[in-house]
């Protein structure tokens, strides 16, 4: 019993630690640690996946507690674990499959944008940013600091989205909220406000997102182009997704006058 009290306190602290020392975002050009065992191989078994956390990039004792001896856990491909995790693995030969970014993630995209006037420095940039990754922009305003009203351009956005001018939208206002409400009222899209990467990711893979909506405010430059860089290489692909995608739609639908 002073054993497992000793090893409880010991697994508190080290979270402790862990959730005040990793950073904000993962830094994707840092090399993931080795695989403490074969466990850890990043080729598929063929056995059926037992839980997925493929949205987080650091895995933590908390996310694989619960899993049973055998399991199948998958993750980012960049994923990082911690030590406790990484011993927990071991103990229970839990199988590791590591999520492979999906193909076609770098075809070229017609990407709507639109900022009001907070918005207005950081859409500039995008667009700079968009043409480097070889997307083509559609400029849907505003084109000053001038005040404006942020409705008017999430709306232009999100029909351009809905009526197939171009793939996918991104608006950017104060706290990148109110656009997403107000792009969320045209049928046929999905507004995300992401805050980060996993987020990111996430809102498209799982979500089915088509615009996505960033606040000036709350994210630097760089956390904008590393969210934009990976929500616009990721995809909605596997079919349990679609599956509930298609609920949100069908919930639309009932409302549909």
């Amino acid at each position: 019993m002073a054993d497992d009290a000793t090893r409880d306190r010991v697994r508190a602290l080290v979270r402790d630690v862990l959730s005040k020392a990793a950073p904000a975002e993962f830094d994707a050009s840092t090399p993931a640690p080795p695989a403490p065992s074969s466990s850890l191989s990043t080729s598929p078994s063929g056995s059926a996946v037992t839980r997925d956390e493929s949205a987080k990039l650091i895995i933590t004792e908390d996310d694989v507690r619960g899993l049973e001896r055998g399991s199948v856990l998958r993750v980012a491909e960049a994923a990082r674990l911690t030590p406790l995790a990484a011993d927990i693995i071991n103990e229970r030969g839990i199988e590791i499959v590591r999520r492979v970014p999906r193909k076609g993630s770098q075809q070229t995209k017609a990407v709507a944008v639109g900022a009001d006037h907070g918005g207005y420095p950081m859409k500039e940039e995008l667009k700079t940013f968009l043409a480097e990754l070889g997307h083509r922009v559609h400029d849907f305003g505003t084109n000053s600091e001038s005040a404006v009203d942020y409705p008017d351009f999430a709306h232009a956005v999100a029909r351009a989205v809905a009526d197939g001018t171009v793939d996918v939208g991104i608006v950017i206002d104060g706290a990148g909220v109110g656009s997403a409400m107000t792009a969320n009222k045209v049928p046929g899209v999905r507004a995300a406000a992401c805050y980060s990467v996993e987020v990111a990711r996430n809102s498209r893979e799982h979500n089915g997102a088509n615009v996505l909506t960033l606040g000036s405010k709350t994210i630097s430059s760089a956390e904008m182009r590393d969210i934009v860089r990976a929500w616009l290489g990721t995809e909605l692909t596997e079919e349990r997704h679609r599956k509930r995608v298609g609920k949100i739609d069908a919930v639309e639908r009932q409302y549909s006058r």
